[in-house]
């Protein structure tokens, strides 16, 4: 007879072979932690206040590093253009970034899972910062240890091993094995991190007013904005406590949906403190492993559909969901599973917001414009006096979808250039929220490519609707202020943009979408350039 599931298995998300069992409550870790929450959320304003006089050695050595990495490419790589340029500045760029310390390399990272969205040559140079960062020595790690958890180290661990599993811009992640016999990882904070963390707030708060209407994409995110989003963000992850409620509650949310394909580690019961963190070891394929998945007979399309289905309920229906996958944060059990790590960001929407946002992913499926931009306005993306339909105008979502490909270099240069015009004069932003989600779209999407290029997204996307509608479909209708049987699925917009003609219907793959993106992009590299003031090559 096999040993019955650990009890903690009916409320979580967890593994099947328990080194310990949570109870179904507060663990000893998550005294005032409601408070803790409130106060770094009020702590925001004052951390991100930009002050009259320049902050001083910090914003000094940032200009030297950052302004000396452009410099030395400018003079440079930059005059051979192409991809060796965008290479080399890259490269220095994330040489500085780690110079400069934890701040900007967690920019780094969140520049390493924008596939799609940055440079390839940024995005591949940045992924060193992800888990590979020069790590801390072994003695202020041990000292961090000890002072938060009240003893020696070998009064807790019967090993701890020196050498880092991984070392980021936070933290470190050791392997050990407790005094009773469980294999660990041990989160071990960086020591002058939290510090470090507010002096480059103080900089990048000065700075990011400089930037408003100076570079068009900056703009449209809106600095200050995006200053204040990194504030809420790192200093959450500069608390572990936190961390390990986002583990608890996120494992809560997939095993109350039913979401029996992700595993979460478990926190320790009582090894847990503001820098450190003892949790479960997993082990399992990279991410991006696909030879070794398949190799083991693990259905890599199965696990891509698991992602998109469990990210998206986690959203919709309960309002919590990881907000920082990547490669690194993700690994394939044995068994088909994907395990899920590192909790420092996660994404928390309140119930107005979660059923705006709701209403944003249903009007999207339904082709329903008015509908999705009155969701964006109830998210915070637009302002509440934005007018809609003068919105739908300019930004030619009242015309029919157009397929990219038929635009020459021309055309598709002056689209960009009006959509981002309109957004701007709309006030548009993007909430944390919002920025979360797009991110980890961003990284499914990469990670179909990986693991399942000959996915056929349109029949994808129909069959994870059909499952919503049937396993949520009253809920969705309540939430989203649908009618009862009113949800239709209408996909002729994105088919229109792929150059499939809806009424004739068919399917796309995501190999062929990946084809048409770099024809579109290919086209836009062959624009005319802009004559420049003083001689010398384009970058």
């Amino acid at each position: 007879m096999p040993d019955p599931a650990p009890a903690d298995v009916s409320w979580g998300a967890f593994s099947d072979d328990a080194p310990w069992v949570l109870d179904d409550g507060p663990q000893p870790w998550h005294d005032g932690l409601a408070e803790i929450r409130s106060d770094l959320a009020a702590q925001i304003p004052e951390l991100t206040r930009r002050r009259w006089l320049p902050p001083g050695n910090r914003l000094v050595t940032t200009v030297v590093h950052l302004g000396g990495a452009v410099g030395r490419w400018a003079a440079g790589a930059r005059r051979t253009g192409g991809s060796d340029s965008r290479r080399d500045l890259a490269h220095r760029l994330r040489v500085a970034g780690e110079q400069l310390g934890p701040s900007y390399i967690k920019l780094g990272q969140i520049v390493s899972s924008g596939q799609g969205l940055f440079p390839d040559e940024l995005v591949e140079e940045f992924a060193t910062l992800r888990d590979r960062v020069r790590p801390e020595p072994f003695a202020a790690v041990r000292a961090v240890v000890e002072s938060d958890l009240g003893r020696p180290l070998d009064e807790v661990f019967a090993s701890f091993e020196r050498r880092p599993i991984a070392a980021a811009s936070i933290a470190q992640v050791h392997a050990a094995t407790l005094l009773t016999g469980e294999q660990v990882v041990v989160k071990v904070q960086r020591p002058t991190v939290a510090a470090r963390v507010r002096a480059d707030l103080r900089v990048m708060a000065w700075i990011a007013p400089l930037l408003v209407g100076r570079i068009p994409v900056a703009a449209l995110a809106n600095p200050p904005a995006l200053v204040d989003l990194f504030a809420e963000t790192i200093t959450e992850e500069l608390d572990f406590r936190l961390e390990a409620d986002n583990m608890v509650e996120v494992s809560r949310s997939f095993a109350a949906l039913g979401q029996r394909g992700y595993v979460v580690p478990r926190p320790h019961p009582t090894l847990v403190t503001r820098r450190v963190l003892v949790m479960e070891r997993l082990s399992g394929f990279a991410f991006d492993d696909v030879v070794g998945m398949r190799g083991a007979g693990i259905d890599t399309k199965a696990v891509v559909r698991t992602g998109m289905i469990g990210f998206l309920e986690g959203a919709m229906i309960n309002g919590i969901f990881h907000g920082d996958l990547h490669g690194g944060n993700l690994l394939v059990l044995a068994d088909g599973r994907t395990g899920l790590l590192d909790f420092g960001i996660t994404g928390r929407l309140a119930e107005p917001a979660r059923q705006a946002f709701l209403r944003l992913l249903v009007a999207a499926s339904m082709n329903d414009v008015r509908s999705q931009l009155g969701a964006l306005r109830d998210l915070g993306a637009l302002p509440p006096t934005a007018d809609l339909e003068s919105l739908i105008t300019e930004l030619g979502l009242d015309q029919a979808p157009f397929d990219p490909t038929t635009l020459s270099a021309e055309q598709l240069t002056g689209e960009v250039q009006r959509v981002v015009k309109a957004l701007l004069g709309s006030g548009a932003r993007l909430p944390k929220p919002l920025m979360l989600f797009v991110k980890n779209l961003v990284f499914l999407d990469g990670a179909i490519a990986t693991l399942a290029p000959d996915l056929d997204l349109f029949g994808e996307i129909a069959s994870i609707a059909l499952y919503f509608n049937e396993r949520h479909g009253q809920k969705i209708a309540v939430d989203a202020g649908l009618g009862a049987g009113t949800w239709d699925l209408d996909l002729s917009a994105m088919q229109t943009s792929v150059g499939i003609d809806p009424t004739v219907g068919g399917g796309i793959t995501h190999r062929e979408i990946q084809d048409r993106r770099r024809e579109v992009r290919d086209r836009l590299a062959q624009r005319p350039g802009r004559r420049r003031r003083r001689g010398g090559p384009r970058p």
